[in-house]
């Protein structure tokens, strides 16, 4: 025989919803179409994305984003940035949101740099997410890895019915500050796998 604690948690748990129950499979195809590309981190040609094969995230892969700062670097080389427009295609009766971003390269930072990476994403016609930035401090020469989350249920979708563009900006800053030499961050997957990837957050219309 249920306890009233008990039976008043079975009845609160039916009535609030979790994230994993309100979650939606993705649709049965997605596609993922640069529209334009602007930015000194992603010259023509530098910048590509993809839908995942499993259709719940889309990819970016990036050959020509790197900042750097010190000996040998031009003055404006400590700033890069990329502006992606995707066009992101699928079956009526979806819509979606970005649900998370993963963003990964390698940095070299000498003892007295600091190096950031900051983004932001959001539809076209709606208000721009707030730039989330992440720092690192030198001395450090790896790869790194930065994740914007967003909770579940504050995600931003597309509206019903109308296709609108996903854009996706994206900065590295380095600064060599008391550093000799050269520092630098590289927006960049030296061992072939992808350089950024957003997660889809799938909902039926």
């Amino acid at each position: 025989m249920l306890t009233t604690v008990a039976a008043a948690a079975l009845v609160m748990s039916a009535l609030i919803p979790t994230a994993q129950s309100e979650a939606v499979p993705p649709p049965d195809y997605v596609t993922v179409d640069v529209v334009t590309v602007n930015g000194s981190g992603c010259p023509a040609g530098t910048a590509a994305v993809a839908a995942s094969p499993d259709r719940t995230a889309f990819t970016v892969t990036y050959s020509a984003f790197l900042a750097e700062a010190g000996e040998g670097a031009a003055p404006t080389d400590f700033r890069k940035n990329c502006q992606l427009a995707v066009k992101v295609g699928y079956p009526q009766g979806f819509t979606f949101g970005v649900a998370q971003a993963d963003y990964r390269g390698f940095a070299h930072l000498q003892a007295g740099a600091t190096g950031m990476e900051q983004g932001n994403y959001y539809f076209a016609g709606m208000s721009p997410t707030g730039r989330k930035s992440h720092s690192f401090t030198g001395p450090y020469s790896d790869n790194w890895q930065a994740t914007d989350a967003t909770e579940f249920g504050s995600i931003v979708y597309a509206p019903c019915g109308e296709s609108r563009l996903v854009n996706l900006n994206t900065e590295l800053r380095v600064s060599n500050g008391s550093a000799q030499g050269t520092s630098f961050m590289v927006m960049d997957s030296t061992d072939g796998s992808v350089s950024t990837k957003y997660h889809f957050a799938w909902k039926r219309c």
